[in-house]
């Protein structure tokens, strides 16, 4: 194994993981932006009143793309594993 294939075996690793988690990353900073619009708009300083609706965000995003994220997940794995022989040898 060189180093050029550990090296594309991470860049690989980080791009997935870039992939997975911006729609949740997005959403909820989004809903984040909202809120606190709304709060500096009424003027109410509630910490619950962020918190709530990032998680139900969150959980509705990973509703929605959970099966996608997963299968991409483990397609990644399953290439990986499959091409443990060819990095060795």
């Amino acid at each position: 194994m060189n180093a050029q294939t550990v090296l594309t075996f991470g860049r690989e690793a980080l791009t997935l993981l870039l992939m997975i988690s911006l729609p949740v990353l997005l959403t909820v900073m989004a809903v984040g932006l909202v809120v606190s619009i709304f709060q500096a708009v009424t003027q109410i300083n509630e910490n619950t009143l962020s918190f709530v609706p990032k998680l139900v965000a969150a959980v509705l995003v990973f509703l929605v793309a959970g099966p996608w994220m997963l299968s991409t997940v483990v397609d990644f794995i399953r290439r990986t594993i499959e091409n443990i022989p060819l990095a060795l040898g």
